[in-house]
Protein backbone atom coordinates (compact mmCIF):
# COMPACT_ATOMS: atom_id res chain seq x y z
CA UNK A 1 0.00 0.00 0.00
CA UNK A 2 2.97 2.40 0.85
CA UNK A 3 4.10 1.81 -2.65
CA UNK A 4 1.11 2.95 -4.22
CA UNK A 5 0.78 6.07 -2.18
CA UNK A 6 4.13 6.49 -3.00
CA UNK A 7 3.54 5.99 -6.71
CA UNK A 8 0.50 8.70 -6.63
CA UNK A 9 2.25 10.51 -4.97
CA UNK A 10 5.03 10.90 -8.03
CA UNK A 11 2.33 11.19 -10.39
CA UNK A 12 0.59 14.32 -8.75
CA UNK A 13 3.77 16.11 -8.62
CA UNK A 14 5.24 15.33 -12.29
CA UNK A 15 1.55 16.22 -13.19
CA UNK A 16 1.91 19.44 -11.25
CA UNK A 17 5.20 20.32 -12.88
CA UNK A 18 3.86 19.69 -16.17
CA UNK A 19 0.94 21.39 -16.30
CA UNK A 20 2.60 24.07 -14.89
CA UNK A 21 4.90 24.93 -17.37
CA UNK A 22 3.89 27.81 -19.86
CA UNK A 23 -0.47 27.60 -18.51
CA UNK A 24 -0.15 30.89 -16.84
CA UNK A 25 -1.84 33.76 -19.13
CA UNK A 26 0.21 36.54 -19.80
CA UNK A 27 2.16 38.70 -16.73
CA UNK A 28 1.78 42.19 -17.16
CA UNK A 29 3.87 43.02 -14.07
CA UNK A 30 6.19 46.40 -14.06
CA UNK A 31 9.14 44.16 -13.67
CA UNK A 32 8.83 42.40 -16.80
CA UNK A 33 7.37 45.32 -18.91
CA UNK A 34 10.85 47.21 -17.69
CA UNK A 35 13.07 44.29 -18.41
CA UNK A 36 12.32 44.49 -22.29
CA UNK A 37 13.74 47.12 -25.02
CA UNK A 38 10.92 49.62 -25.82
CA UNK A 39 11.01 48.66 -29.45
CA UNK A 40 10.14 44.82 -28.13
CA UNK A 41 7.16 46.45 -25.79
CA UNK A 42 6.24 48.79 -28.83
CA UNK A 43 5.88 45.74 -31.05
CA UNK A 44 4.38 43.37 -28.09
CA UNK A 45 1.64 45.83 -27.58
CA UNK A 46 0.89 45.93 -31.34
CA UNK A 47 0.29 42.49 -31.58
CA UNK A 48 -1.94 42.52 -28.54
CA UNK A 49 -4.07 44.77 -29.96
CA UNK A 50 -4.41 43.01 -33.07
CA UNK A 51 -5.12 39.50 -31.14
CA UNK A 52 -7.25 41.30 -28.16
CA UNK A 53 -10.62 39.16 -29.79
CA UNK A 54 -12.03 37.42 -26.84
CA UNK A 55 -14.27 34.15 -27.48
CA UNK A 56 -17.13 33.20 -25.36
CA UNK A 57 -17.52 32.40 -21.78
CA UNK A 58 -17.28 29.02 -21.35
CA UNK A 59 -18.38 27.13 -17.43
CA UNK A 60 -15.97 24.53 -17.19
CA UNK A 61 -16.64 22.18 -13.61
CA UNK A 62 -13.82 20.07 -12.16
CA UNK A 63 -15.26 16.80 -10.05
CA UNK A 64 -13.71 14.57 -8.00
CA UNK A 65 -15.82 11.49 -6.95
CA UNK A 66 -15.38 9.58 -4.02
CA UNK A 67 -15.66 9.66 0.32
CA UNK A 68 -13.05 11.29 2.60
CA UNK A 69 -10.37 13.41 1.56
CA UNK A 70 -7.39 13.47 -1.30
CA UNK A 71 -5.07 15.98 -2.68
CA UNK A 72 -6.40 17.44 -6.02
CA UNK A 73 -4.75 19.59 -8.79
CA UNK A 74 -6.81 21.22 -11.19
CA UNK A 75 -5.72 23.62 -13.86
CA UNK A 76 -8.84 26.06 -15.03
CA UNK A 77 -8.13 29.83 -15.09
CA UNK A 78 -4.72 29.22 -13.24
CA UNK A 79 -3.37 25.89 -11.59
CA UNK A 80 -4.26 24.75 -8.12
CA UNK A 81 -3.31 22.21 -5.48
CA UNK A 82 -4.69 21.51 -2.47
CA UNK A 83 -6.11 19.14 0.10
CA UNK A 84 -10.15 18.60 -0.68
CA UNK A 85 -13.32 16.21 1.07
CA UNK A 86 -14.92 14.24 -1.73
CA UNK A 87 -16.79 14.53 -3.27
CA UNK A 88 -15.29 17.79 -4.75
CA UNK A 89 -16.68 19.93 -7.57
CA UNK A 90 -15.09 23.27 -8.57
CA UNK A 91 -16.92 25.50 -11.36
CA UNK A 92 -14.81 27.91 -13.18
CA UNK A 93 -15.92 30.74 -15.75
CA UNK A 94 -13.99 30.71 -19.00
CA UNK A 95 -12.91 33.29 -21.87
CA UNK A 96 -10.57 32.40 -24.36
CA UNK A 97 -8.77 35.85 -25.69
CA UNK A 98 -5.71 35.99 -28.33
CA UNK A 99 -3.63 33.27 -29.23
CA UNK A 100 -5.59 30.92 -26.81
CA UNK A 101 -8.94 31.09 -29.77
CA UNK A 102 -6.27 29.74 -32.02
CA UNK A 103 -4.51 27.30 -30.66
CA UNK A 104 -6.80 26.70 -27.15
CA UNK A 105 -6.15 25.91 -23.74
CA UNK A 106 -5.83 23.20 -21.64
CA UNK A 107 -7.81 22.35 -18.99
CA UNK A 108 -7.21 19.55 -16.33
CA UNK A 109 -8.09 17.96 -12.83
CA UNK A 110 -5.46 15.26 -11.16
CA UNK A 111 -7.37 13.36 -8.53
CA UNK A 112 -5.63 11.63 -5.51
CA UNK A 113 -6.10 8.54 -4.58
CA UNK A 114 -9.12 6.62 -2.54
CA UNK A 115 -9.26 3.33 -1.21
CA UNK A 116 -11.09 1.17 -3.52
CA UNK A 117 -13.31 -1.77 -2.28
CA UNK A 118 -10.49 -4.35 -2.21
CA UNK A 119 -8.41 -1.63 0.37
CA UNK A 120 -6.06 -1.03 -2.32
CA UNK A 121 -5.36 2.92 -2.86
CA UNK A 122 -6.59 3.89 -6.46
CA UNK A 123 -7.19 7.03 -8.50
CA UNK A 124 -10.54 8.99 -7.48
CA UNK A 125 -13.35 8.94 -10.01
CA UNK A 126 -13.25 12.55 -12.38
CA UNK A 127 -14.74 14.22 -14.92
CA UNK A 128 -14.51 17.40 -17.01
CA UNK A 129 -17.69 19.21 -18.45
CA UNK A 130 -17.93 22.23 -20.64
CA UNK A 131 -20.91 24.31 -21.03
CA UNK A 132 -23.04 21.34 -19.67
CA UNK A 133 -21.36 18.43 -21.93
CA UNK A 134 -19.26 16.01 -20.37
CA UNK A 135 -15.84 15.81 -22.22
CA UNK A 136 -13.22 14.04 -20.00
CA UNK A 137 -13.29 10.83 -17.37
CA UNK A 138 -11.04 8.73 -16.04
CA UNK A 139 -13.22 5.72 -16.03
CA UNK A 140 -14.46 6.22 -12.84
CA UNK A 141 -11.15 5.71 -11.81
CA UNK A 142 -9.80 2.80 -13.93
CA UNK A 143 -7.58 5.08 -15.73
CA UNK A 144 -4.23 6.22 -14.24
CA UNK A 145 -4.31 9.12 -16.91
CA UNK A 146 -5.63 12.77 -15.36
CA UNK A 147 -8.85 14.05 -16.60
CA UNK A 148 -8.12 16.45 -19.59
CA UNK A 149 -9.59 18.69 -22.64
CA UNK A 150 -8.16 21.49 -24.51
CA UNK A 151 -10.92 24.23 -24.71
CA UNK A 152 -11.31 25.61 -27.97
CA UNK A 153 -13.96 27.98 -29.16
Amino acid sequence: MRKTATLTTGLLAAALLVTGCGSDKKDDSPAKASEASPSASASSEAKGSSSGKKGASHRVVFEVGGTGAAQVMWNGNSNHFEQVTLPWTKTETMQLEGAELKVGVTVSVVPGSVKGRDGMLKPAPCTIKVDGKQVADNQDGKSPKPCEYKLKD
